[in-house]
């Protein structure tokens, strides 16, 4: 029971701040910068500029245990934001049960394969995990997303 407890405390809490992070994020209609403003008289001409984009953060993080020997040794945390092309916010959130399906299998994958074990948060680690969420959130969002973003990560050992 010693060892469940802190688990559990771990939950209720983190259970606590996905809901005060639910009720207290901003709209998710929030215009793009600048959208509707003149340019400005130096600015580059269109066809130089980028390609728009915006972010959409994921409405809840994600907790993966890492297991070994059986065993729950700790739980990873993250929160993850898509960029996608602009107008595609609203279809991100209405594919978001998917999407968080397929990226909980990718962060699964990734935590039974060591990923999450030692220096988890070099580079190469890193990148090798971007990259996978990309390629599960291009099964649902095709052409959509561009880029998968990793805005916070935490590991907390459980014992």
């Amino acid at each position: 029971m010693r060892k469940i407890l802190p688990i559990i405390l771990a939950l209720i809490g983190l259970a606590g701040g996905m809901g005060a992070g639910y009720f207290l994020r901003p709209p998710a209609e929030v215009a793009a910068e600048g959208e509707g403003a003149d340019p400005a008289p130096d600015a580059p001409t269109a066809a130089a500029a980028p390609a728009a984009v915006e972010y959409v953060k994921l409405n809840n993080q994600f907790i993966i245990p890492v297991v070994q020997n059986a065993r729950v040794e700790a739980l990873v945390i993250l929160s993850l934001s898509l960029e996608v092309k602009t107008g595609a916010t609203e279809r991100v959130y209405s594919v978001e049960p998917k999407l968080r399906d397929s990226f909980l299998q990718v962060l699964f994958e990734h935590a039974n394969a060591g990923g999450f074990n030692g220096a988890f948060t070099e580079s190469i680690n890193i990148s090798a995990l971007r990259r996978a969420l990309l390629e599960a959130a291009q099964k649902t969002l095709q052409k959509d997303v561009t880029g998968v973003l990793i805005s916070d990560m935490v590991r907390q050992d459980t014992t």
